[in-house]
């Protein structure tokens, strides 16, 4: 008794919050006859602009002669809160700058995939590459990447879905990993589970579809799949 919680119900509004929670969009990308139209959710964007009555009374404040000490000192509050103003303004348009060439660029690079959602099409891409593509550092496009979400006209996904490695294949084509990833998924869903298959077979079965993968690689995807063994996936 001394070890049941006093509380059993919380657990249940835990879950209930959580699967609750919403993701927002940070971009929003439309298909229209004219191409791609992207851009920025408004809702997370609350319009700023500048008080008209402090800029005025900055104006009319710098107009009067013979201030005294406590006009200037006046004047001096409201020109430094105006100025901090203008540059968090300045610096929110900056930030959403970033995101849209940070964002332009994975359209730019992932145009096939965008188009129909189909996962065989995503490139291998790393953030090096979009780095060069924007001219921006790396932790600046990851810390896009990590953070953000797209909606598309087939989901909403993070930008970090659109990242991937790159195998080459025998004709010197180069394919995402996600693509080797949902072969490894296809082929463990409809093996037969009286005999699994090991990731030795999964290997050759890959090599046998023209990638160039070794055993230990098979074995790291699959766990990144949160798939066990061949022996653990044995049923009887």
């Amino acid at each position: 008794i001394l070890k049941l919680s006093p509380k059993p119900g919380s657990t249940m509004s835990e879950n209930a919050e959580a699967s609750a929670r919403q993701i927002i969009p940070d971009f929003i990308l439309e298909m229209t006859e004219n191409g791609f139209e992207l851009h920025l959710n408004s809702h997370n964007l609350p319009e700023l602009r500048l008080s008209r009555e402090y800029t005025e009374m900055l104006r009319n404040y710098s107009k009067e002669k013979g201030k005294n000490r406590e006009m200037k000192n006046a004047l001096a509050f409201v020109k430094q809160k105006i100025d901090s103003a203008r540059w968090f303004i300045d610096a929110i348009k900056q930030r959403q700058n970033t995101l849209l060439i940070t964002m332009n660029a994975i359209l730019r690079y992932q145009e096939d995939y965008f188009r129909n959602g189909d996962e065989t099409r995503l490139k291998p891409m790393i953030l090096k590459d979009v780095a060069e593509m924007t001219g921006l550092d790396i932790s600046t496009v990851s810390r896009v990447a990590s953070s953000k979400y797209i909606q598309t006209h087939f989901g909403i996904f993070p930008l970090k879905y659109f990242f991937s490695e790159g195998l080459q294949t025998e004709s010197g084509e180069e394919v995402s990993t996600r693509e080797i990833k949902k072969i490894l998924q296809e082929c463990i869903d409809n093996e037969d589970k009286r005999k699994p298959l090991t990731d030795e077979t999964l290997t050759e079965i890959l090599q046998e579809k023209g990638y160039h993968i070794a055993r230990r690689t098979v074995a790291k995807y699959r766990e990144q799949l949160n798939i066990p063994v061949a022996r653990l996936r044995k049923e009887i």
